[in-house]
Parts: structure tokens; sequence; C-alpha cells
């Protein structure tokens, strides 16, 4: 459930505007993910965080090219070996975003959503054409989602996203939106910089 992103006002922060597009292509279209428009670049993934008390939630809408390499269903066995790697990965959020043990923070749920993953398009239970189906599948995208509960919040200073980057050599940037107790903040954080202090 994303009871806590539903209540803050994520669309009134800044993001920085640098679009590259590191893999020599524009795909020129938006799609709709999760109730935000967002562009769809090979290298950059979004991650949404917020501090509130002892809850930490995290979201991270990357394309499947960042994570595994392509973005059609996995067919070929070296597909599906990849995309149960990157599966595996995702599902340690405590060391995919460098939380640290002092905080002593617990995933108490987590959903990861991707065709990769066998899943179906989201659309919030409207239709869409055929045609909207295919391009979503042409341009796959992974989404996932942790609550976790930290029983010394004051310990969190910081995500380091030095994993993230290590484990997904494709994702080059990762444009943060992030509220914590100093407020709200907006960042580009990349290989050379991959921490943020809340």
């Amino acid at each position: 459930m994303r009871h806590l992103f539903l209540a803050l006002p994520f669309a009134l922060l800044p993001l920085t505007t640098a679009h590259a597009q590191p893999y020599g292509h524009d795909h020129g279209h938006e799609q709709e993910a999760h109730g935000s428009l967002e562009t769809h670049e090979h290298g950059i993934a979004r991650l949404n965080a917020a501090l509130d008390g002892n809850t930490l939630e995290l979201e991270l809408d990357s394309p499947a090219m960042n994570l595994v390499g392509f973005e059609h269903a996995a067919r070929s066995a070296s597909d599906k070996a990849k995309a149960a790697a990157a599966h595996d990965e995702l599902v340690q959020p405590l060391v995919l975003f460098g939380i640290p043990n002092a905080a002593i923070c617990a995933v108490a749920s987590q959903e990861l959503e991707s065709p990769l993953f066998g899943d179906e398009p989201h659309h919030d239970g409207e239709p869409h054409e055929d045609h909207a189906k295919g391009h979503e599948r042409e341009h796959s995208n992974v989404h996932a989602h942790y609550q976790m509960t930290c029983q010394a919040p004051d310990a969190l200073q910081q995500l380091d996203l030095t994993q993230l980057f290590k484990r997904f050599p494709a994702t080059e940037k990762i444009q943060v939106q992030l509220i914590g107790p100093r407020g709200q903040q907006g960042a580009e954080l990349t290989r050379d910089n991959t921490t943020l202090s809340f």
C-alpha cells in the first residue's frame, strides 16, 4: 500500500532536468506509471523516498533496460536468468539503498511490478487499447515499492545508492525526490555521487 506516498506532495518537488540519452536514442514519448507522467529514458531511474517518524518508504521506477539489459519479454533461458537475478537483487532494499544497521530497519512490505517478472501492466482498472499495451511492452519499466519500519530512525542520516549503481551498472543517473525531517529536496545521483542526506 502506498498510504504515505499518497499523502506527500511529490509533485511539488523540483527535479533536476538533465536528460541524457546514454544509449543513443530518444523514445520521444511519455507514459503514465503509477499516477505520474514520466519520460522513459535508458540510463535514468527515479526514486521517491520519505521518512516519517519510524516509517521509511522508497519507490523506485526504472526502465527494464537499466536492470537487465533488455525490455522485451524474457523468453530465452538467458533472459529469464537475468530477470530472476534482477528480482533477487531488488528484494534486498536494505542493501541496495545502504540503510545503516544502526537504524534497525525491517522491511514491512515490498512490491515489485514489471512485465519481466510475469506481471501484467497495471492500469488502475482502466481499459486501454491494444496499441497502448503493445507500446508499454516495448518500453517496459520495473517499479519497486518498499515500506520499512525503523526502530532508530535518527540513525538514518542518508541514503547511499552505491550498491544499486554497482549491481545495475547500466543505471547512470537516479533522480531522487526526498522528504525527511529537514523537509523536501530533489537531487540527481550518479555513481560518482551516490549519497543523499535526510
